[in-house]
Parts: C-alpha cells; structure tokens; sequence
C-alpha cells in the first residue's frame, strides 16, 4: 500500500485519473500493487479480452499506443525527435492521445 500511495501522491494526483480504466488481464495489472492503486481510486478496472467485442480494439490500440509512448519515453528523455527530425514536448503528445 506505501507504494500505491507513492504513485498516487507524486505521478497520479497531481495529473488526474481516468474516468475508467482499462487493462488486459496482464500481471502487471492485477498485481497487489494495482489492487491497492484501484482502491485508492475508489475505481474498478475493466478488464479486457479478445473474445470480447464491446471493447472494438478501441482500448488495445490505446494500449499499444502508450507502450509506444513509454518506450520512446525512456529511450529518449523528455524531448521526442520525429523521423522528420521536429522535436516535440511529451505533454503535447500526450494530450494528443
């Protein structure tokens, strides 16, 4: 629970959550960390699987996208150069999401 409150304190609150949130089914997800983090959002995860239709790829391509962002992220620091060579700022990428 000190970690989810860690996370809470300094990354989640000062940003805001979701409205819901949404997840595979992964470990990292359902892990006691997650657990406490949810209860703390006073939210439930909804969980998503492929033989599910009501999620119409819609919350997995949001998936690959932030694994996508995360990578570039910590590959290279706070500035993102495209392959046309702009430089762009992570918060108005992600605002872009």
């Amino acid at each position: 629970m000190d970690t989810a409150l860690l996370f809470w304190n300094n990354i989640i609150s000062p940003c805001g959550v979701h409205k819901i949130i949404i997840s595979d089914r992964g470990s990292k997800f359902t892990s006691e960390f997650w657990n406490n983090l949810y209860d703390i959002f006073r939210k439930k995860p909804a969980f998503y699987t492929d033989y599910y239709p009501q999620t119409d790829c819609l919350a997995k391509r949001m998936i690959q996208a932030m694994e996508d962002i995360n990578r570039r992220f910590c590959a290279y620091g706070m500035e993102y150069k495209d392959h046309e060579g702009y430089t762009h700022d992570w918060v108005t990428l992600l605002l872009g999401i």
